[in-house]
């Protein structure tokens, strides 16, 4: 049956819309925004998941280089650095109980796997221990397991929070562990009917009495019903001492990475846009999160481009929607979000956000399938997206990776999950 479909499905495939703008015209403050192709049905342009050939790496910026902090992983996501520098990596894919809505999701679905979405979750966060220095992470332990779907982790005191697809659930936690059995302690349910976007992040306030945690939409443009998106597409701030939780930001359709900006204090995080509007729209995009502010989805994209394909419309929501403040490409995938907060890397690299973007399966050429950097000056975005790592795309369009989680190591090195190479890469200064 499977095959049956397939076989019916493929030539819709190959009809697929062709981009008449480059990714750079869609990234920046002030992004191209064509006129909109509307496909009945998606762009289907897969790189095939084949992996990492022995000794291959990924490219680093000239004055960079790069090395395996740890390898053979088991679809590493999201990263977290330990205040006393071990790193912690969900390896997580997925749930089994996701769900499909229709037709148009499960082919899609049965193509992204190919790129390397389909494996059963890990479940697990697993350790790893640099402790000679040199690079390398030595050491590997589980740290948790038996979860669901685990994806964001942040520490606020003894207590570590860990965002699975359902709920986010905390356990008691003490510098220097490298095992947790404890029973994982439920803080706060969150919307998972379905699981459209299945990963959810968390990141704690400065001060440590708030959790913000992302949860992303359950559809592409609420095709599912407007009422299976209560809660969704938006960023939920969660009280720590009460668990009591509220809407912080909604109208995100898949926020993942966020960070504070460390001049303003701001929180920023990056979303993923809809899709099925031609492969030039719309741009993902980085933004800074302001306390009450809608973002436009489902209803509209980039201040007051209406979808119409949204029913009932909601023209005064729309009239409210806040521009994002900047773009990072038509379908890249971004995911990852870290501000640079050290030295350690040359100068053009140390005020800015880097960006792990996980690449494109629905545009036409591929775009993302990268990590690149966003300068900053006095807390905004001050110039043009410079690649920090490429090459996960081989000469023949193949995926031999797919950077995702992004953060600095405690020496201040870039570290990228990579979750179709199944390895954590260091990027640091060259020597």
């Amino acid at each position: 049956m499977r095959r049956i479909m397939l076989l019916l499905v493929l030539p819709l495939a190959a009809c697929g819309d062709t981009a008449r703008h480059t990714v750079e015209e869609g990234s920046g403050a002030n992004p191209v925004l064509p006129e909109e192709r509307r496909e009945w049905f998606p762009t289907l342009n897969v790189a095939e998941a084949i992996g990492w050939p022995d000794g291959a790496l990924p490219v680093a910026a000239e004055g960079l280089a790069v090395n395996a902090y740890a390898q053979g992983l088991d679809h590493p996501r999201w990263l977290y650095l330990l205040p006393n520098g071990d790193v912690l990596v969900a390896e997580s894919n997925a749930p089994a109980d996701s769900g499909v809505s229709s037709l148009k999701n499960w082919v899609a679905g049965l193509f992204k796997s190919k790129a390397g979405a389909g494996a059963e979750s890990a479940d697990r966060i697993t350790l790893l221990r640099d402790g000679d220095g040199d690079g390398v992470a030595e050491q590997r332990h589980v740290l948790l397991d038996e979860l669901h779907s685990p994806f964001g982790m942040a520490l606020v005191g003894e207590w570590l929070y860990v965002a699975n697809a359902d709920a986010l659930v905390r356990v008691p936690y003490r510098a220097g562990d490298t095992r947790i059995d404890s029973t994982p302690e439920v803080v706060t349910e969150l919307p998972s009917e379905i699981n459209h976007h299945w990963t959810k992040n968390v990141i704690a306030s400065p001060d440590g009495g708030q959790l913000y945690v992302t949860v992303g939409s359950n559809s592409n443009v609420g095709e599912n019903g407007l009422d299976k998106e209560e809660g969704r597409a938006a960023i939920w701030e969660v009280d720590v001492a009460s668990g009591d939780k509220r809407l912080f930001a909604t109208g995100l359709r898949n926020p993942n990475g966020m960070d504070w900006e460390p001049e303003s204090g701001a929180l920023w995080t990056v979303v993923n846009e809809r899709d099925e509007l031609g492969s030039d729209l719309v741009p993902d995009y980085a933004t800074e999160v302001v306390d009450g502010a809608f973002y436009g989805w489902p209803y509209s994209y980039y201040g007051q481009h209406v979808d119409e394909r949204v029913s009932p419309q909601n023209p005064e929501l729309v009239a409210t929607a806040r521009v994002p403040d900047y773009a990072l490409g038509p379908h890249t995938a971004s995911l990852g979000l870290a501000f640079a907060r050290s030295p350690a890397l040359p100068e053009r690299f140390q005020q800015g956000m880097f960006i792990g973007q996980h690449g494109s399966w629905n545009r036409k050429p591929h775009s993302g399938y990268r990590v690149v950097f966003v300068p900053f000056a006095e807390g905004r975005p001050a110039g043009d997206p410079v690649e920090v790592l490429g090459g996960f795309l081989d000469d023949q369009d193949r995926a031999q990776g797919r950077p995702v989680g992004v953060i600095q190591g405690a020496d201040r090195s870039l570290l990228v999950a990579d979750d179709v190479g199944n390895t954590i890469w260091r990027v640091s200064q060259a020597q």
